[in-house]
């Protein structure tokens, strides 16, 4: 679910981003309507991908009987790739042709869904994840090329509301569906999906949908800081979800030298002065916080909700629909706030909000109806959310000179997902220890059976999705998570008021300036 909420400056990307050659008439409105069915399809495959796969993982776990690192990396390889290279794949689109590019990536999404569905074990799906993870990084900003290449000033703006509200709404249904598709099928047909939209998509960019590109003028894409992002972000995920602290030495030496490197690149992935402006830097380190706690939360949700409280995946799909209304109904409302407040108040109280989401989250034990449970952290955290997203969008796009709106605007959105990706394999090491010491005590304190202990030690590395059939030793595993989660909880609304602390500090609105 870790695009629920989806990532910032999304919108901001097609506004601000560079148009190449414009397309000398506006658009009929049959070949309008063709080009947004095809963005917004193409969109939403990866946005959909992103969220109904964490609904799959209890099944897909027991099936392919995973760890608690096996999950991680099925989540982790996707937004690996997605976050290293999606910067760089726009500037592909700019260079080679947007439609061809976004064609290609389409194409890569349909055979890696393909070979996620149909394998065997853990390793190639995670394998094929990875794949997906290239193609999301070609079609999600290929799909907002598209839009700005293909729509003039006085259209674009319609046509990012429609492409804006028809993906929120496929946000909204994804996890029920992926529930669905779960609870009556497979967790296989989650992946399986994604062929015939893929199919239908790749028709309509191919024969519907012109070419565009910048020609001569494109500085090229910076291939050498994809890599050294991926070799540096890959090797600390690596060393946090398998323990091996070399691979994180490595990875934290790739990232040096990612530095290095976009300084003095000619056509930087990253272009590093814009870090000079304390509101762009104050809202990317806002940004990180808030969408680390986010997603380490979202993450390990459907794990409680199906594991531990008996759920079912559709169930479960459907826990976080008052967040993802809430976003969506305040969406307008938010954006007011910025003219009576500015930004920086609703990025202190946004924030604030949402950490009391994240901590309402960590009170129910095992058992409890949804309504007096979830239900509340989940309307408190939606409307922390909903407040924070709009202002930080404004704030990214605000801090710079207008010709590097679109690279702040990549760049937050990129920063969201690195987020999401550390968030998964920090959380992830800190509730499995956790869960380790506190298994072993409630084993103790519950008396079980030796025979039912010698399974469940067996596995440990499962956490909640060990299997067994003594009463009491599946409490004491039950218990182990809800404690573990607790404390992955209080983490992210630490993380929560840390964003908060971040914006009050940093970030200066016009009435701030002396």
């Amino acid at each position: 679910m870790a695009d629920i909420a989806r990532p910032p400056c999304d919108e901001a990307a097609i506004l601000a981003g560079p148009f190449g050659q414009p397309t000398p008439f506006a658009p009929t409105p049959a070949s309008g309507a063709w080009i947004l069915a095809a963005t917004i399809l193409g969109s939403s495959m990866a946005f959909i991908d992103g969220t109904v796969v964490n609904v799959a993982l209890p099944a897909l776990q027991s099936a392919l009987h995973a760890t608690l690192a096996d999950v991680q990396w099925v989540v982790e390889s996707y937004a690996l790739f997605l976050a290293a290279l999606l910067l760089i794949g726009g500037s592909l689109g700019d260079q080679y042709g947007r439609r061809k590019i976004f064609a290609i990536g389409v194409a890569l999404f349909i055979g890696a869904s393909t070979w996620c569905g149909l394998a065997p074990n853990i390793v190639q799906l995670v394998v094929a994840r990875s794949l997906q993870g290239i193609g999301g990084a070609l079609l999600v900003p290929g799909s907002l090329a598209l839009i700005s290449a293909n729509f003039p000033e006085k259209e674009r703006g319609r046509a990012i509301g429609t492409w804006s509200g028809f993906t929120s709404m496929t946000a909204a249904i994804g996890p029920v569906l992926g529930g669905w598709f779960v609870e009556h099928g497979s967790w296989r047909w989650v992946f399986f999906i994604n062929a015939p939209v893929g199919l239908l998509v790749l028709w309509l960019t191919l024969w519907k949908i012109p070419e565009s590109r910048r020609g001569a003028e494109s500085p090229g894409f910076d291939w050498q800081g994809g890599l050294l992002a991926a070799l540096g972000f890959g090797g600390i995920v690596f060393a946090l979800i398998e323990s091996r602290p070399v691979p994180g030495a490595l990875g934290v030496i790739a990232l040096i030298a990612l530095l290095y490197w976009e300084a003095h690149a000619s056509a930087p992935m990253v272009p590093l002065r814009l870090f000079r402006s304390r509101n762009f830097s104050g809202a990317n380190l806002l940004t990180l916080f808030l969408y680390s706690a986010l997603t380490g939360m979202l993450f390990f949700f459907p794990l409680d909700l199906i594991q531990v409280q008996g759920y079912s995946p559709t169930e479960a799909g459907a826990a976080l629909l008052p967040f993802i209304l809430l976003m969506f109904l305040l969406s307008r409302w938010s954006g007011g706030l910025l003219g009576r407040y500015g930004a920086k108040a609703p990025l202190v109280v946004g924030p604030l909000i949402a950490a009391a989401g994240f901590a309402l989250f960590a009170r129910p034990g095992i058992g409890g109806s949804y309504w007096t449970t979830f239900f509340p952290a989940v309307l408190t955290l939606g409307f922390g959310m909903a407040i924070s997203v709009a202002p930080l969008t404004t704030t990214v796009m605000n801090a710079v000179e207008q010709g590097y709106a679109g690279a702040a605007s990549g760049i937050n959105n990129a920063v969201s997902r690195v987020a999401s990706l550390l968030a998964v394999a920090v959380f992830g090491a800190l509730l499995s220890g956790v869960f380790q010491i506190v298994l072993e005590r409630r084993l103790d304190s519950l008396v079980v059976t030796p025979a039912a202990r010698m399974q469940i030690e067996a596995q440990r590395s499962r956490l909640a999705a060990a299997e067994t059939k003594d009463e009491r030793g599946r409490q004491a595993v039950g218990e182990a998570f809800v404690a573990g989660y607790r404390v992955v909880l209080w983490v992210a609304a630490g993380l929560a008021l840390a964003s908060s602390l971040s914006a009050a500090i940093m970030i200066k609105t016009a009435r701030d300036q002396p």
